[in-house]
């Protein structure tokens, strides 16, 4: 069993704190009295990952079995997490794979022809050939790959169903495949409490008609926290969703969780306290430090796109997708929960070189805007770990730089949208129905690999509980042009950074610095 999470004050002994910057990262000092919030020890995995699949498949939660549930001549559809997920990728196998394998194996046995693979993308881009047979392995993909392994696509009218409304009134509308088939099966892979559970048929597989019932400002406001899934209005319109379906269609979901072994060995150091480092995590730093800052940009891109994570698995359960989550939910918390008392005036952060949206491209502003403020702010239960009218500083070059392939709408939506407001509400009021309609952009996402025309705004309203709560919000040394085209404010040093929140929070703030990644999950109380 790994060590819990760490609260630690900064006091004289305490070393310089190791801080991410996007592609890249350095020691940073903090002043004294700083509250550190480290995230707990890896978890061990499981000792015998196949066969705790084959377990979970044959002893399900809630559920006959699986292979009782499979009978020739059935329809099947197999939907997994598209590449967005888990961050870094990991090492292969990658866990989809394990478990596909297993699926089909016994769908095979039982004589089923009618099998049919989605990405679960929904109005995400598409991934690539190779990118799918890197999540789901050689045997998988040659046996598949493309007439029966494809990507989902939103803006198919001849492959969407509408099944009708919730109690709520909330459309619900996703692949015909999948909804006419006799049995669907979703493989998840859950990094953070905000994934799974019905969060994955009804959003994954969903359109775009189905998404703006929750992905919209008003259900982020209410959201409290993304990664609370009792407390978020997102998570409850996608459960009243997920419910309605249930009585549609039937759903066996295979849930896994990892746990927080994040970089690989060459970038150890990163996932150790820094008073613990060793003289080899000494000289890893230094090393990996100076050859990064030598680099060209599109240099250190590659290299940081070549990491993989050596993640172990810490859970598998299958079945009916509440009971599943449940158990999935509890290994999530035992690997990132920290306890953390009260509040702080400044809350501070490092962001890394990716986000579920960048994976193999370039993390633009309005993606360094989600991630800090739409993930890392919400990593809490009860309370975010800074109070209401507080400071949030993120470390982040945050370059006006965009993939023109994957974003062509964020290309748009920066210069002409956020140069016009950067309120959510107006934004989503005047300018969301024209961009999620656009024919070029409808096109961009179905033939090309570009994310929806919409996804911009949606990654915008993701910050809107972060933009409502904080009075302050600061970038460290990032591109001013970009930080002031989003409304935010640019410092070029942490100690200028510290005294400009002091002009919001008042003097002799209390600081709070969340030490991720890895990740930790604060329960603030």
């Amino acid at each position: 069993m790994g060590r819990p999470g760490l609260v630690l004050e900064v006091d004289e002994r305490t070393p310089p704190l190791l801080v991410h910057r996007g592609e890249g990262f350095g020691l940073q000092r903090f002043p004294l009295g700083s509250r550190v919030v480290y995230p707990p020890d890896s978890l061990p995995p499981l000792p015998d990952v196949t066969g705790a699949i084959r377990e979970a498949l044959q002893d399900p939660l809630d559920s006959e079995p699986l292979p009782e549930l499979l009978r020739p001549g059935m329809r099947l559809t197999v939907a997994f997490d598209d590449i967005s997920l888990p961050l870094p990728p990991m090492r292969t196998p990658d866990i989809r794979q394990r478990v596909l394998e297993q699926v089909l194996e016994l769908a095979a046995r039982r004589g089923i022809e009618d099998v049919e693979l989605l990405v679960a993308n929904s109005l995400h881009r598409r991934m690539t050939a190779k990118e799918i047979q890197r999540a789901v392995g050689e045997r998988v993909f040659r046996s598949f790959w493309p007439e029966r392994l494809r990507n989902f696509d939103a803006e198919d009218p001849d492959d969407l169903a509408y099944i009708g409304q919730t109690d709520r009134g909330e459309d619900v509308e996703i692949s015909k495949r999948a909804a006419q088939s006799d049995l669907l099966v979703y493989v998840n892979i859950n990094l953070v409490a905000m994934d799974g559970g019905h969060k994955s048929v009804p959003v994954g597989l969903g359109s775009y008609r189905s998404l703006k019932h929750h992905h919209n400002v008003q259900t982020m406001l209410n959201s409290r926290s993304y990664m609370d899934p009792p407390h978020s209005a997102l998570h409850g319109s996608a459960a009243r969703m997920g419910r309605f379906l249930a009585q549609h269609l039937k759903v066996f979901t295979i849930e896994t969780s990892l746990n927080n072994e994040t970089f690989p060995k060459q970038f150890g150091f990163l996932n150790r306290r820094e008073w613990e480092w060793s003289v080899k995590d000494q000289a890893g730093y230094l090393a990996a430090k100076k050859a990064n800052e030598m680099a060209p940009s599109r240099i250190r891109r590659d290299v940081f796109r070549r990491i993989t994570a050596p993640y172990g698995v810490t859970g598998i359960h299958a079945g009916e997708t509440e009971a599943v989550h449940r158990r999935t939910l509890d290994n999530v918390h035992r690997q990132q929960k920290v306890e953390v008392d009260g509040q702080s005036d400044i809350l501070v952060v490092g962001l890394p070189y990716i986000s579920p949206y960048n994976v193999n491209s370039i993390m633009n502003p309005i993606l360094v805007q989600c991630l800090g403020l739409g993930y890392f702010f919400n990593l809490y239960l009860n309370r975010p770990l800074v109070r209401p009218g507080g400071a949030m500083i993120l470390f982040h070059p945050t370059p006006w730089e965009f993939h023109a392939v994957h974003h062509p709408s964020y290309i748009d939506f920066f210069d002409e949208v956020l140069s016009e407001t950067t309120d959510p509400t107006a934004i989503e009021a005047k300018f969301e129905q024209q961009y999620a309609m656009d024919p070029w952009y409808v096109h961009l996402y179905r033939n090309s690999h570009a994310y929806h025309g919409v996804h911009p705004f949606y990654m915008w309203y993701w910050g809107a509980h972060a933009m409502d709560h904080l009075g302050d919000v600061i970038f460290v040394g990032a591109d001013r042009k970009a930080v002031s085209r989003m409304g935010f404010r640019t410092a070029s040093t942490f100690s200028d950074a510290l005294e400009m929140a002091g002009e919001t929070v008042g003097g002799s703030p209390s600081i709070t610095y969340l030490h991720a990644p890895p990740l930790a999950l604060a329960e603030v109380r």
